[in-house]
């Protein structure tokens, strides 16, 4: 059965011109202030910025809920879309790990690691005891990390089960906060999530043609306690869990 392609009205297509104009200013003015910042200190605001200034663009419209996350976290979030990014780096500041298959696209690699990527390649378990030295290497640098344990993208309204391979490089490390992140887009959830074989581009262009903000909630869900923290996949199981319970509740 052929996948339904979104369609873009055509009083979508100038708000979409005017949205990737913007993006493009904001990033040619936020490329200067990174390498201006890059002279005089090794850890730089401007992807922070220039994360949340996308995402404002793109219509997200975010509000919090939750402790506010120490400096130096582990958050494990649910996956919904390519926002989730833009909304967690722009509050948190966390770099992220990736599938490697981004790395294969050179602007896209390269605009990741100024914000500090960690690539990986899930299917490879030959190289895992590298990707999880990588992740340790990377929360050293830059403080909060985020992964999005379910591997792909989900619809929203429920979570994929969590792999749990790079949650290794925390084992036993009871001074990195491990925190779960559940992202509610509420009643738009299915609107703007990027699941099954759509195309990252459908997608994208279908929210940028929205001229309805996209409503965010960021649940910064209570740290895993000591007990949940035995191994990798209690940490995983628990994380999960608590998102599960969150969005019951």
């Amino acid at each position: 059965m052929p996948l339904a392609r979104r369609r873009v009205a055509a009083w979508g297509w100038p708000l979409i011109a005017l949205r990737l104009t913007a993006m493009l200013a904001l990033l040619a003015a936020s490329l200067a202030l990174y390498y201006l910042f890059a002279i005089f200190t090794a850890h730089n605001p401007v992807p922070r910025l220039f994360l949340r200034g996308v995402g404002a663009i793109a219509g997200l419209r975010i509000r919090t809920s939750g402790p506010r996350p120490a400096r130096r976290t582990f958050f494990l979030a649910n996956h919904v879309t390519w926002l989730d990014i833009l909304a967690i780096a722009g509050r948190t500041g966390s770099a992220f790990v990736a599938h490697d298959g981004l790395a294969q696209i050179g602007p896209l690699r390269w605009l990741c690691e100024l914000n500090d990527t960690v690539f990986v390649a899930r299917h490879e378990r030959r190289s895992v005891a590298a990707q999880i030295e990588k992740v340790r290497i990377a929360l050293a640098d830059t403080g909060a990390l985020t992964i999005f344990p379910e591997g792909t993208c989900s619809d929203g309204t429920g979570t994929l089960p969590f792999k749990s391979s790079l949650l290794s490089a925390i084992e036993g490390d009871s001074d990195i906060p491990v925190q779960p992140v559940w992202l509610d887009y509420g009643a738009e959830t299915r609107k703007v999530a990027w699941v099954g074989e759509e195309p990252g581009l459908d997608n994208a262009l279908g929210i940028l043609a929205r001229w309805r903000p996209v409503d965010l909630t960021i649940h910064f869900l209570p740290p895993l306690p000591r007990e949940d923290r035995a191994d990798r996949k209690r940490m995983a199981a628990a994380a999960r869990m608590a998102i599960e319970a969150a969005r019951a509740g």
